[in-house]
């Protein structure tokens, strides 16, 4: 069992901060801010990863009219060493943090850990938030930017994205009705320019789980979003369901296939990171909910837990999938 059911915890409000070509894509009316410099102004990609954080929250902040004194607790991760992408640009407010890491799925996490606490009574209110930023993670996980090497085809683009939401008490048109904690799972993927193989098993069985544990269909669902396995992921995602006695691809659509153009830009099979999920879900996906035009829809972050080090050791790569389902109220 890992499923949590919530009652009164919504989602006050999201904001959600993109890159140069996150902003040439098709979703590009639905985010909140952009920046054409891949530098966001900094010296070097990891400040510039911390910089976005920093823009992203004060923009929530101020939209939200939030002050440091009204987050109960700030909870978010990105792909970088330490989560230092987060924390650095977080720093200058002084709220209790909490570090998070699920790799792609880390905005899902952070959602299930903030609504719980919410929903607890042990803080008023959480901001969820996770960030990625396509030169920090190719430095850290393959090769430098700089290098030009070329990427496979079942290879992702890293999203340059920031994504927060903030969770209160307070009454508002969309809440957080439930969600289910993810299981780690091996599929024995060694190759990691394929995160989309390697995440897909933990992806169908966090949603077979789902919908066995809350007994819904998932026709009740106006969309079922995974974070960003790609073109490849998702077929093998909707297979896997589809064996374990469920159809989902009426519903189905990824992160990572929303966010860009495959036809126009190259990015061989979509996005991925952090990123992904979190400007599509706090963007796209959210206001698209309070205009209407969506009234449930099943958050499926999806993560690749593996480091620089574990593939070089020829060590598969374990996937993991949490989930959270979002309702108009």
């Amino acid at each position: 069992m890992g499923t949590v059911r919530f009652g009164d915890v919504y989602l006050g409000g999201s904001s959600a901060t993109v890159g140069k070509k996150e902003m040439a894509g098709p979703l590009r009316e639905w985010f909140d801010l952009h920046e054409e410099d891949e530098y966001f102004g900094m010296p070097t990609f990891e400040q510039a990863e911390s910089e976005m954080v920093r823009r992203n929250l004060a923009h929530l902040f101020e939209k939200m009219n939030l002050k440091d004194e009204d987050v109960g607790v700030l909870l978010g991760g990105d792909l970088l060493n330490q989560c230092t992408g987060t924390s650095f640009g977080i720093k200058s407010h002084s709220i209790p943090f909490l570090g998070l890491y699920g790799a792609c799925s880390t905005i899902a996490e952070g959602l299930l850990v903030g609504s719980m606490l919410v929903q607890g009574g042990f803080v008023p209110s959480a901001v969820a938030m996770a960030s990625s930023h396509y030169c920090t993670a190719e430095r850290q996980y393959r090769f430098p930017p700089e290098y030009g090497n070329q990427r496979p085809p079942t290879a992702q683009y890293t999203v340059t994205g920031a994504g927060a939401f903030y969770l209160t008490r307070v009454p508002s048109p969309i809440r957080i009705a439930e969600g289910i904690i993810g299981r780690i799972v091996d599929g024995g993927i060694t190759d990691a320019n394929n995160m989309g193989a390697a995440m897909a098993p933990a992806a169908a069985d966090t949603i077979l789980r789902y919908f066995g544990e809350s007994g819904r269909r998932p026709e009740e669902f106006d969309a079922i979003v995974t974070g960003d396995l790609g073109r490849e992921g998702l077929e093998l995602v909707q297979e896997l369901v589809h064996q374990g006695g469920l159809e989902i691809a009426p519903r189905h659509m990824d992160g990572g296939l929303l966010i860009f153009d495959l036809k126009k830009q190259d990015m061989h099979c979509g996005g991925s990171g952090c990123g992904c999920l979190s400007t599509v879900l706090g963007g796209y996906l959210v206001k698209r909910m309070r205009a209407g035009e969506l009234k449930r829809i099943l958050a499926v972050g999806t993560g690749a837990l593996l480091n620089a080090s574990t593939p070089l050791q020829k060590l598969s790569i374990p996937g993991i999938a949490h989930a959270v389902c979002l309702e108009a109220v």
